[in-house]
């Protein structure tokens, strides 16, 4: 068993073309972008890179744009001298130092503010930087991923993310499909969790009913793998099924982007088939008119709160009660600009 198959779980066809890409570009040293859904495994797919490249023995390091603020993630990324600002009483490395010779994974790099994309482009131009308060610059050898959820093309038109960074970082794009697009892998993961927890708590191995393996292959997973993982376990520690089916059928009726329950209805017949093409020519969509109806109601009032406070988006974020992230997304969704 290869490091692909021993740290990605799955053989569906999208996740075995992510393996074989993995194989490929291991020892290119070509920066990679890692796309996809939150939850979907985009860091354990950098993990794999790094260990299937000549890089293997070297460090792996990991920062998280969107987790530090972001008047601290300069110094997390190049470090600092001594009395390069009040409390900084000792150098500190930066994690771009930490990774020399290794690998560095950008994580949630669509969140990364634009004053310092600047700096973050001529760092990969140049592979060199200087500290805070450094009058020297520092050369570092490291291989750059970097990983997001963003649509980083549609940040580029809304002028949220650099066009000359994007074209920089993106020579090799990998996109990790959702775990709905993938859900022969789903019987996988449930083995796999099922065994890792079982270990973790000493049980025996909990046992799937036929009824959980079906719901779970057809339940659209809008949390992914970490979703799946996380309902693994506690049914295997609570053992509450009826609760848990409950709560994820709710969950799909909720769903703000208008996606139905999923099922899968029988195919038409001839019979049927033309009254059908009729049918849906003559009346629209459900679930899409549900959709145009909530995101015409998301954006007045996001457009409302982004008013009242100057469009201060932290401050909208907490009035929608929603994160910070989540409401950047919806302003690039719904396409929103501040009236000047």
């Amino acid at each position: 068993m290869d490091v692909c198959d021993r740290i990605i779980v799955g053989n569906s066809p999208p996740i075995l073309r992510v393996k074989e890409l993995i194989r490929q570009v291991a020892n290119s040293d070509l920066n990679v972008v890692l796309c996809g859904e939150s939850g979907v495994g985009k860091e354990l797919v950098a993990q794999a890179l790094h260990l299937s490249s000549n890089r293997k023995d070297k460090p792996f390091v990991k920062v998280n744009c969107a987790a530090i603020p972001n008047e601290l993630l300069e110094s997390e990324l190049f470090g600092y001298e001594r009395g390069a600002f009040t409390g900084a009483d000792q150098t500190k490395l930066g994690k771009f130092e930490l990774a020399h010779n290794g690998t560095i994974l950008l994580d949630e790099i669509g969140d990364m503010p634009l004053v310092l994309q600047s700096k973050m482009l001529q760092v990969l131009q140049d592979l060199q930087f200087s500290r805070l308060g450094a009058k020297s610059d520092v050369k570092v050898n490291c291989w750059v991923l970097a990983a997001t959820n963003h649509d980083l093309e549609q940040d580029v038109r809304n002028r949220l993310f650099r066009e000359d960074l994007y074209y920089r970082l993106n020579i090799i794009s990998m996109f990790i499909p959702p775990l709905r697009e993938r859900p022969e892998d789903i019987d996988l993961f449930i083995d796999y969790f099922a065994g890792q927890f079982a270990q973790k708590i000493e049980s025996p191995v909990f046992e799937f009913s036929v009824d959980v393996r079906n719901f779970f292959r057809q339940y659209s997973w809008p949390g992914n793998v970490r979703e799946l993982k996380n309902l693994v376990e506690r049914l295997m520690l609570l053992g509450d099924w009826q609760t848990v089916e409950e709560e994820l059928l709710a969950r799909e009726t909720r769903r703000i982007n208008g996606h139905e329950l999923t099922t899968h209805p029988s195919p038409p017949t001839p019979d049927n088939l033309n009254s059908e093409k009729r049918a849906k020519k003559k009346f629209p969509c459900l679930k899409e008119v549900k959709k145009k109806a909530v995101l015409k109601a998301e954006g007045k009032l996001i457009s409302e709160v982004l008013r009242e406070t100057g469009w201060n988006r932290k401050r909208a974020a907490e009035i929608l009660q929603i994160s910070y992230k989540a409401l950047l997304y919806k302003i690039k969704e719904l396409n929103l600009r501040r009236e000047e």
